[in-house]
C-alpha cells in the first residue's frame, strides 16, 4: 500500500511538473541587473563605464510545443536603467523598449529545459536624466537571449541573459553646463529573472 502509494504521488508530481508543457500562451514578468553600454564625454574624452541598476519587464509569449524541444514567442515591454558620472554628478539613464525574443529551446530532463534565440527591440524611450538627448541611432535592434528554466504545473522560473549585437548609441548635451556633450551606448547587458503563468 505504501509502495503503491508513493508511485501515485510521483506520478501525480511529475504530471504537475509537466503541467506547462505543451503548445499554448500565458503571461510573464520579472525583474533585471542590467547595464547600458559605456558613456564617452566628446569634450573632455572620459569614458565612462556604467553601473548596473534593476529593471523590470512584462508580456506575453506562447508556446509551440514538440516532443524534445520548443519554439516560444514573446512580446514583452523592459525597462532598464544604468548610472553614469558625468562631471561628478550620478546620472540615470532609463530606457524602454519592446522585445520580442524568438527562443528555441530544449528539454533536458523532467521540468527543466534550456533555450536560446535572437531578441528584436524596438526602443520606445531614452532619457538621461536632467540632460537633452537624442533618439538612438537604430530604434529596432537585434540581441542574443540565453537561459535556463523550469516548469513547476502552469508556473515557469528561468534566468536569461541577454546582449545586444551592435552599439545603438544617442548622443547627449547639456547646453546651461560646460564639458557636457557626448554620446551614450544604449545596447543593454542584462541578467533577467523571470516567472511566467500558462493561461
Amino acid at each position: 500500500m505504501k509502495k503503491t502509494f508513493l508511485v501515485v504521488a510521483f506520478a501525480l508530481i511529475g504530471s504537475a511538473a509537466m503541467a506547462q508543457s505543451g503548445s499554448g500562451f500565458g503571461i510573464k514578468a520579472g525583474l533585471s541587473y542590467n547595464k547600458n553600454g559605456d558613456l564617452v564625454n566628446t569634450v573632455t574624452d572620459a569614458v565612462d563605464d556604467p553601473e548596473g541598476k534593476a529593471g523590470y519587464h512584462f508580456g506575453f509569449w506562447g508556446k509551440l510545443d514538440f516532443p524534445k524541444i520548443y519554439l516560444r514567442p514573446e512580446l514583452v515591454y523592459s525597462k532598464t536603467k544604468s548610472s553614469y558620472d558625468i562631471n561628478g554628478d550620478s546620472q540615470d539613464y532609463d530606457v524602454s523598449k519592446l522585445d520580442m525574443p524568438v527562443l528555441l529551446g530544449y528539454k533536458l530532463i523532467g521540468p527543466l529545459h534550456i533555450f536560446a534565440g535572437p531578441a528584436f527591440q524596438y526602443t520606445l524611450k531614452n532619457d538621461l536624466e536632467g540632460l537633452e538627448i537624442e533618439d538612438v541611432e537604430n530604434d529596432f535592434t537585434v540581441g542574443l537571449n540565453a537561459g535556463i528554466g523550469v516548469n513547476l504545473g502552469r508556473l515557469g522560473l528561468d534566468v536569461r541573459y541577454e546582449r545586444g549585437f551592435s552599439k545603438n548609441e544617442a548622443e547627449f548635451i547639456d547646453a546651461n553646463v560646460a564639458n557636457v556633450e557626448g554620446r551614450i551606448d544604449s545596447r543593454p547587458s542584462q541578467v533577467i529573472f523571470a516567472a511566467s503563468l500558462k493561461l
